[in-house]
Order: structure tokens, then C-alpha cells, then sequence
């Protein structure tokens, strides 16, 4: 009996996660930040906001993700890998850094520009007694001694956002003046007199040196419109509107537009709620309602939905891709760090992962969208620079798909599209969409195929191999970064995509005959020594390093199998190196995507510690990750505080691994739980086949598992009770073989296992 209710309440704790996130973890403090990156972040994938305090004053700063100086990059459309290939030969690198990377640091653009703000004057509002976030709902409230509160939020489904000051008393009023609590627009300044800061890509380069005149600013009653000439005969407009009502509520509302003129729909002082708050609580409770997970740690739980919440605030299936700072560009006079572009050599795909398992691949379809939307671009630059036909993705891009250059071991790397071609296959695989299988997944493949036949050669062993070889940010960009044979990073990304391809069936569609498992069969296999995973062959791990792309045969790829013992000792190997090397030139992803390395070699506590780190060593009170360690370098030599949003993800991904994997029609829950973690559990997370699931365990032991299918599916759930029955009906097609249950289920059905306890 008294285990019986143990259980019980275990899992109404459980349901009552799956409904919203707790308040507990909320944003909550009793002042306004005084940096713009430990602001308040609201967004909802096109546009976004941050609430914090500039001297003295309540500032909003205000963005919009398609705001971007979109001009080529100079210079580095001279660039050819033929060419490339000769300097690396010739060891004449500095023209090949003259030409391809410089460029990134001494133009300002491409870049990523910021919108605008909004202030209110602070004075007149009083003592601040409390500024909460509800992530539940996606609202910034903030509450003053005298009663009055400021609201803000940036509207779930349309282009704008809300303010509003409440519980104004006639006292306040007759003291402050209505006009002091009225908003200011406050313009960038893109033209100053000065010439602007050189800086770097990290620091950010002065707005002035994009050459545009500034801005004009137009007010009226109740309005304001700002009108900001750019690039190329391009502008931008911020709107902000707002309305007096009869119970002394001052309610107003901004957008950002990009090419059109700004408008408003007028407010109505008549509607009980005049902002379409109702339509906007709707879309958060849906994306909480989505999934939820249950785990003991207080601090890996709070980060984890704070990390999710900032997914629901960046991601929508329409949007560009989540850059580097997405929504929130840099409001401190400069432009964003590394231009606010798309880094596919780790960024844009750490800052989906979690999505897929986290059942919101509504979202997760705009990567695969845009992706699919700059295609012929990134096929012209192929072309131009690779000289082959085909399709590759430059490894940094402005938002038109276009290249960025900048160290080009890794931005113009030649695998890149087989990392993100991952994605459209994980898009699939989650979703179990078999049109966009037929129309995304298959022909992107083929294209990618084609450029990889053009490029690959065998070499006297008959391996392929390309004529040159990296491994992201491997001995920077010197000359030695590059490697003649395969590394693991690219043997890796190559086996993963015929892998792949030859699983889907994809035929030549000219022969009609299958093309990738020649290829496959014929790839170098991973470079190892008693160290474990190399960099190349012949080239250890010798120094600590951010980027763990020599072990993407562990994760993402996920080649090795702890499960398989000579995989399990190589992983082990791998990562007892790994630990040797140390994490003094890691950034806070390192400590994310190291969580998802050692749940996948199943050593959760190792995971678990990284999750900690990267919680209380890497991010700001805002939860957003700085990069560098904010506790005066316990961890990294790294100390910096460039905000990028990947390590958020990759943490939120790394709870997952945890949790839950999945991989060729297998799925295990609890893979990588701590013992420490005897009650824990989760709700709808998504696996591969497109199946959701939903565990519970109970004093160290796996109670309930349910499994249910969003397409016909067979998958075989690995077993881990002693004895089992189902709860509830009985699948049709249920036999058990070995270690695993092996069931089929048909679109809409579930099953229930229960713990016998015998």
C-alpha cells in the first residue's frame, strides 16, 4: 500500500509538469538588469524583446530576426579550392587568409543589425518591488511599491508586442504627469560624426561603419514611427503606438517591419481585452502542453525549462534559422558578436537538437525550410567555388545563403551539407512524414550526393578521400588546421549521409541504381590509437579543444553504440583522453554537447556534471549562454561574455540524452540516468519512427512506459523491467525477443507497459 501511493503521487508530480512549467522557474528578481544580456527575452521567432535598465530608464530593446545588412562579403568571391589546394601545397597560406578570412574582420557587413528601443523614464514609477518573466506564458511583468505594474509581451502568432502600465493611482498621476510615463523610440545610432569602433568579430563593430545615413523619427499623438535607410535602397520602420484608457491604463504596441511600411491594428478601449492576449496564452499552453520532463536536480530543471522557453520564443517553421542571437541582437552600441550570422559549423545545429526530441517539430521545420528556400544560392556558390555541380552549404552564411568566409577550413568546409542534410533526415525520421520525405529529404540528398561524387577520389588503398580535409577550429585557421587525409570529423558527416541515404532507399535518378552504399563502403574507417578517437590519422587530440568534432562519431552521428563493447571501450577511451586534455579552452557549449558525449557512452554522472557546469559556470542571471566561464575562469581560460544561443539548446538537448535515445528502430528510456535520480520522469518526448513517449521511474526502478504512435510504425522499446504486463489493451503485434519488446502499433494507438515487481 505504501508503495502504491509513493507512485501515485510520483505521477500526478509528473502530469502536473506536463500541464505549464512551475512558476519556480521563472525569471524572478526585485530589480531591473543593468546589462542588455541578462535582460528579460521575449520574442516569438520573428521578433523580440528585452526588458532591462539603461541608466535611467526602462528600456526595451527591440529586434526583428530579418533585419540584416545582406551586401557580399568582399573579396572572397575570388576564392576557388583548386587554388586553395595549391597555396596549402605551396605553403603560401597568407594569400589564401588574405582572401578568405580577413575579409570576416574588416568589413562590417554582412551582418546582422538591431532595430531600435523603447524607454520609459524610471523616476516617476517608484521603488521596484518585484520583475518576473512567466514563462509559461511568455510575460514580462514588472510590479512597483505604489501598486502599478508594467507589463510586456511579444505576441505569440502576430507581429508585435504589448506594453502597458496598470493600477495607476490618481496620485501617481497627478504627481508624475501622464506625459512622464509616456514611451521614447530611441534609434541606433548609425550615424555619429565618428568613424566607429573597429573592433572585432567577437566585440562587435560600430554601427557607423555600415556607411547608412540615420534614421528619421516621426511623432504625433499617441505614435511614433522611426524610418531607418540601409543597404542597397533596403529600410526598416519601428512603429510604436499607444492609447489612454478610462481606468487610467496606458496600453501600447510596437512592431518592426523590414521592406513595408509599419502598421497597427487600432486599439479598442471597448474590448475586455484589446491586445489578443487570449490567442497569444493559447500558443504557450500548446508548446508546454507539447512535452515535460521531471527530474530531481533543481538546477539542470530550472536551466531546462528556461532553455525551452527560449526555444518557444525563437523558433517558428517559417522563420530564418536560429542564429547565433536570434532575435535579441547586441543592444550596446555595436554590432552583434561574429555578425549575428549563421555558423553551420556547429550553431544552427546544436540550437535545433532539442526540438526534435522535445516534440516541437513544428519548429524545427524552419531550419529545414530555409534551408530548402537558399538552396539554388548555396548550389551557385558550389559551384563557383568548389567547380563542381552538386550542392554544398557554406559553413557561415548571411541570411540569403550566402558566403561569409572567415576562416574557411570550416566556412567554406566541403562536408558542411552533410551535417545539415542530418537534419532534413531527422526531420522526417521524428515526423514520420512521408511527403516530405519524397519532396525535402530524398532530393536534397541526391544533390548533396552529386557534389560529393564530383569531389571525392579514391586513393591507393581505395578509400575516398578529398583533396583537403579539417576539423572545426583544429589549430585555428593556420595551415596546419588543414589535413590531407580524411578526419574523423568529415569521415563521420560522410558515413552518416551514405548511412542514410542508403537506409531511405535513395536511387541515382538517372540510373535508378543505389550509389551510397558503394560509397560507404568504401569510406576510411575512424582514425584511433590507444587515445581513442583521433583528430586525423596520425594526429591525436594534443591540446584542449572547444569544438568536439572528432568525436561526432559518438554524437550527433552516433556510429558507436555503447551497447557494442568494442564501441563502448573506444568511447571510453575517447573520453578519458578527452578529460585529460582538459576544458580550459572550452566554451559553455563544449560542457552541453560533452553532456550529450557521455550519456550516449552511458556514464550519467559525468553528463550530469557537465549540465551543471555549463548551468552555473557559462550563463547569465538571465539564463542566456555567454560563452566564456562567469565565475573568473574555474572551468576555461575563456572569461569573455559573447552571448550565443547553441549552448542553451545543446543543454536542453543533453537532458534528453538522458532520458530517452533513439536510433534504427530502437528506443530506450532511462539510457543515461544517474542512480543518485530514483524518481524522475517525462511526457511526450518524441522518437525516432515519430513515436511520443512517456516514463516514469520510481525508487531507481522503471514503472511505466508509454508508447504511442503519430504514424503505422514497428520499433522495438529495449526492456527494462525484470517482469512486465500491459495496462490496458493489448497491441495486436506484440512479441518479446531477447532484451527488447517488439510491438507494432497503428497510427493513434498506444500501449502501456507496467512494472511487475516481482
Amino acid at each position: 500500500m505504501q508503495r502504491s501511493i509513493c507512485v501515485f503521487l510520483v505521477l500526478m508530480a509528473a502530469l502536473a509538469v506536463a500541464a505549464q512549467p512551475a512558476a519556480q522557474y521563472n525569471l524572478r528578481f526585485d530589480s531591473l538588469a543593468k546589462r542588455w544580456d541578462e535582460a528579460m527575452p521575449l520574442g516569438n521567432g520573428w521578433l523580440g524583446a528585452l526588458i532591462w535598465q539603461k541608466e535611467d530608464k526602462l528600456r526595451l530593446s527591440l529586434d526583428r530576426v530579418d533585419l540584416w545588412d545582406d551586401r557580399p562579403m568582399k573579396e572572397i568571391d575570388k576564392l576557388r579550392f583548386a587554388w586553395v589546394k595549391e597555396q596549402v601545397k605551396n605553403n603560401n597560406y597568407k594569400a589564401v587568409q588574405q582572401l578568405g578570412d580577413e575579409p570576416y574582420e574588416k568589413y562590417a557587413a554582412p551582418t546582422k543589425i538591431p532595430g531600435a528601443a523603447i524607454e520609459f523614464q524610471l523616476a516617476p514609477m517608484g521603488k521596484i518591488l518585484s520583475n518576473e518573466l512567466h514563462i509559461d506564458k511568455g510575460w514580462n511583468e514588472i510590479r512597483f511599491q505604489s501598486g502599478m505594474t508594467f507589463s510586456s509581451y511579444v505576441h505569440a502568432t502576430a507581429d508585435r508586442g504589448y506594453f502597458g502600465f496598470e493600477n495607476i493611482s490618481p496620485e501617481l498621476l497627478e504627481k508624475a504627469n501622464q506625459s512622464k510615463l509616456l514611451p521614447q523610440l530611441i534609434p541606433p545610432v548609425y550615424k555619429s560624426g565618428k568613424a566607429g569602433k573597429q573592433g572585432n568579430s567577437v566585440e562587435g563593430q560600430g554601427l557607423e561603419r555600415l556607411g547608412y545615413p540615420q534614421g528619421t523619427v516621426t511623432q504625433t499623438p499617441g505614435r511614433i514611427l522611426y524610418h531607418q535607410p540601409c543597404w542597397n535602397n533596403t529600410y526598416y520602420e519601428v512603429l510604436v503606438e499607444w492609447t489612454w484608457f478610462p481606468d487610467n491604463r496606458l496600453i501600447g504596441q510596437w512592431t518592426i517591419t523590414n521592406n513595408r511600411k509599419a502598421v497597427l491594428p487600432a486599439l479598442n478601449p471597448l474590448a475586455k481585452e484589446p491586445t489578443g492576449w487570449e490567442e497569444h496564452e493559447k500558443w504557450w499552453k500548446q508548446f508546454w502542453s507539447r512535452s515535460a520532463v521531471n527530474v530531481p536536480d533543481p538546477l539542470i530543471q530550472r536551466q531546462y525549462y528556461l532553455d525551452m522557453y527560449k526555444f518557444g520564443a525563437v523558433a517558428r517553421n517559417n522563420t530564418p534559422p536560429i542564429s547565433l542571437q536570434a532575435v535579441w541582437t547586441a543592444d550596446n552600441g555595436n554590432l552583434p558578436p561574429w555578425k549575428g550570422d549563421f555558423h553551420h559549423d556547429l550553431n544552427t545545429q546544436l540550437s535545433y537538437w532539442p526540438g526534435y526530441t522535445g516534440n516541437h517539430t513544428d519548429l524545427t521545420a524552419g531550419y529545414t525550410n530555409w534551408l530548402w528556400k537558399v538552396k539554388e544560392q548555396n548550389k551557385k556558390w558550389t559551384q563557383t567555388y568548389f567547380g563542381v555541380t552538386g550542392l554544398n552549404v557554406p559553413g557561415v552564411t548571411t541570411i540569403s545563403g550566402k558566403e561569409m568566409g572567415g576562416w574557411i577550413q570550416y566556412s567554406m568546409s566541403p562536408t558542411t551539407v552533410a551535417w545539415v542534410a542530418q537534419h532534413f533526415y531527422w526531420q522526417w525520421a521524428y515526423t514520420g512524414d512521408s511527403v516530405f520525405l519524397e519532396t525535402r529529404v530524398k532530393p536534397y540528398f541526391r544533390e548533396a550526393a552529386a557534389f560529393f561524387a564530383a569531389l571525392l577520389k579514391k586513393d591507393k588503398k581505395g578509400n575516398w578521400q578529398m583533396p583537403l580535409s579539417s576539423s572545426p577550429e583544429y589549430n585555428d585557421n593556420r595551415i596546419t588546421a588543414w589535413f590531407t587525409s580524411l578526419t574523423n570529423y568529415d569521415v563521420a558527416l560522410l558515413y552518416d549521409f551514405y548511412r542514410t541515404g542508403f537506409s531511405l532507399g535513395i536511387l541515382d535518378p538517372k540510373t535508378k541504381k543505389d550509389n551510397f552504399s558503394s560509397y560507404l563502403l568504401d569510406l576510411p574507417v575512424l582514425a584511433a590509437d590507444s587515445t581513442g578517437l583521433l583528430i586525423a590519422p596520425g594526429q591525436p587530440l594534443a591540446v584542449s579543444h572547444r569544438h568536439h568534432a572528432h568525436l561526432m562519431a559518438i554524437y550527433p552521428q552516433t556510429i558507436l553504440n555503447a551497447d557494442v563493447p568494442p564501441h563502448k571501450e573506444l568511447m571510453q577511451q575517447s573520453l578519458r583522453h578527452l578529460e585529460k586534455t582538459g576544458t580550459r579552452e572550452w566554451c559553455g557549449y563544449s560542457f552541453s554537447w560533452a553532456a550529450c558525449l557521455y550519456a550516449r557512452a552511458r556514464e550519467a554522472d559525468k553528463a550530469v556534471e557537465q549540465l551543471r557546469i555549463f548551468a552555473s559556470n557559462f550563463c547569465s542571471p538571465n539564463s542566456f549562454h555567454l560563452n566564456g566561464d562567469q565565475k573568473g575562469g574555474q572551468y576555461s581560460n575563456f572569461t569573455y561574455r559573447p552571448f550565443t544561443l547553441e549552448g542553451n539548446f545543446a543543454f536542453a538537448q543533453g537532458v534528453h540524452e538522458l532520458l530517452i535515445n533513439s536510433a534504427d528502430h530502437v528506443i530506450e528510456v532511462f539510457p543515461a540516468t544517474p542512480d543518485s535520480w530514483t524518481n524522475c520522469s517525462f511526457t511526450n518526448l518524441r522518437a525516432e519512427g515519430a513515436w511520443l513517449v512517456s516514463a516514469q521511474k520510481v525508487a531507481g526502478q522503471v514503472d511505466r512506459i508509454t508508447l504511442t504512435a503519430t504514424v503505422d510504425g514497428t520499433v522495438a522499446l529495449k526492456n527494462p523491467f525484470k517482469t512486465w504486463y500491459v495496462e490496458g489493451p493489448q497491441p495486436a503485434e506484440l512479441k518479446p525477443a531477447g532484451n527488447y519488446l517488439r510491438l507494432r502499433l497503428a497510427k493513434g494507438q498506444s500501449v502501456t507497459f507496467r512494472n511487475g515487481y516481482e
